[in-house]
C-alpha cells in the first residue's frame, strides 16, 4: 500500500513515540492485575500501536511498491492478529478454546463484507461504477473460500473428535494446506500474474503507478521496520494485560463470549479498512480488494498454522468448526461475492449488499 505524502509527514512523531511508550507501559504493568483507569490507559495504547504497526507496514510497502505493499500490510496485521489470538489463549485456558476460530470468521466476514463493500461503496460513488481485475480478484476469492471451507467448515463435520474439532492428523493437514495455498497466491501475486493486480481503468486497462511521494530510503524504511517489531512486541504484551478486563467487559454487557474475537478481529483490521478506503477513494479499488482479501486469505492461511503449532503447548480442546448460522453467512458471502467479483465492474448495489451482509453478522455475533 502506497503512503501518501502528508501521511507520513503528520504521522512521523506519534508513530515513533507511541509504539515505544507502549513498551514501557507494558514493562511497568507486566504481571499485574489492571483495574480502573490503568485498563483505559494500557488499551489506549494497545490501539496507539497497533495503528503505528500498521503505519510502519505502510511505509515498507511503499518502499517495495505494488503488489508486493498489500501483501506486507496484510501479513503485518495478521502476525498481530495471530499475536493476540495466542496470548489470549494461553491466558483464558479452556474457556477460549473456541476463540482463533472466533476471530478468523470475524475477520473473514469483516474483510469479504465490511471492508470490501465499503471499498465498492466509495468507489461506485465516485465513477458510477467500481472497475477492477476479475482475473485476479476471482482468485483471491477462490483461495479464500477454500481455505474457509477447509479450516473452519470440515472440522464441524469430521468424526475423529466429539466435538467441532480435527484430529491431530487433521490439524497438521489443515495448517500444511494453508500455509501452501497463502504461499502459492503470494508467488501468483508477485511473480507470474502480478499485472491481475495492479490496479485497472474504466476499460480494463492497467493504470500507471500514483506517485504521491518519493519512496522512503533504506534507512527510513529500516527505521520502520525496527519500529514496527517494537510495536509488535507492545501490542502482544499490552494485549495480555488487559485480556481479562475485555473479557470480563463481554460477560458484563451480556454479549457471548464468541464476541471476544469479533472484537480483536475489528481491532487489528480497522487501520486496514482506512487503507481500503483512502485507495478506493484514489479510484483504486483493485488495491483496496487487494487488501480486503489478502488479508482474509493471510488470516486463515498464517493463523491456522501458528495455532496448531501453539496447540502442542496449550491446555484443552482447540475447536475450528461452525454453526450452523455461521456456516450460512459464509456460504452466502462466497455466493455473493462470486456474483460481484465475476463482471470485473460494481454498483452501488453490490456494495450495499456486501454491507448488509456484515450488518448481519454483527448482530447475529452480538445476538446469536
Amino acid at each position: 500500500m502506497k503512503v501518501v505524502l502528508a501521511l507520513l509527514r503528520s504521522l512521523t512523531g506519534w508513530t515513533v513515540s507511541v509504539p515505544i511508550a507502549a513498551l514501557l507501559v507494558l514493562a511497568v504493568t507486566w504481571n499485574q492485575q489492571l483495574v480502573g483507569v490503568m485498563v483505559i490507559v494500557v488499551g489506549a495504547f494497545l490501539a496507539g500501536a497497533v495503528l503505528a504497526a500498521v503505519h510502519h507496514a505502510e511505509v515498507v510497502a511503499h518502499k517495495v511498491g505494488e503488489p508486493y505493499g498489500s501483501l506486507v500490510l496484510a501479513v503485518a496485521v495478521t502476525v498481530i492478529e495471530v499475536a493476540l489470538i495466542v496470548t489470549l489463549m494461553i491466558s483464558g485456558g479452556e474457556k477460549t478454546a473456541s476463540l482463533a476460530r472466533d476471530t478468523v470468521f470475524a475477520a473473514v466476514m469483516i474483510t469479504c463484507n465490511g471492508i470490501l463493500g465499503l471499498s465498492l461503496l466509495i468507489g461506485a460513488l465516485r465513477r458510477r461504477l467500481a472497475v477492477f481485475n476479475p482475473e485476479g480478484t476471482g482468485s483471491a476469492l477462490a483461495t479464500v473460500a477454500t481455505l474457509s471451507t477447509l479450516s473452519l467448515v470440515v472440522p464441524t463435520f469430521t468424526i475423529g473428535r466429539t466435538g467441532p474439532e480435527f484430529n491431530p492428523a487433521q490439524l497438521t493437514f489443515a495448517a500444511v494446506v494453508s500455509l501452501a495455498l497463502y504461499a502459492l497466491f503470494v508467488m501468483v501475486q508477485t511473480g507470474r500474474h502480478r499485472d491481475y493486480f495492479l490496479p485497472v481503468g474504466r476499460h480494463g486497462q492497467t493504470l500507471p503507478e500514483e506517485v504521491h511521494a518519493d519512496p522512503p530510503s533504506t534507512r527510513q524504511a529500516l527505521t520502520s521496520l525496527v519500529l514496527l517489531l517494537v510495536a509488535l512486541v507492545a501490542v502482544v504484551g499490552d494485549a495480555k494485560s488487559v485480556s481479562p478486563a475485555i473479557e470480563a467487559g463481554v460477560a458484563a454487557v451480556n454479549l457471548p463470549p464468541a464476541f471476544v474475537g469479533v472484537i480483536i478481529a475489528l481491532l487489528v483490521l480497522l487501520p486496514e479498512t482506512l487503507a481500503a478506503a483512502r485507495a478506493a477513494r484514489r479510484d483504486r479499488v483493485q488495491i483496496s480488494l487487494n487488501l480486503a482479501l489478502g488479508s482474509a486469505m493471510a488470516s486463515i492461511g498464517l493463523t491456522i498454522p501458528a495455532i496448531a503449532i501453539a496447540s502442542i503447548w496449550l491446555d484443552g480442546p482447540l475447536l475450528l468448526g461452525l454453526g450452523g448460522t455461521e456456516m450460512t453467512l459464509l456460504a452466502l458471502t462466497v455466493v455473493t461475492g462470486v456474483l460481484t467479483v465475476v463482471p470485473g465492474r460494481a454498483t452501488l448495489l453490490q456494495g450495499g449488499v456486501h454491507l448488509v451482509l456484515f450488518a448481519a453478522f454483527i448482530l447475529l455475533a452480538a445476538s446469536p
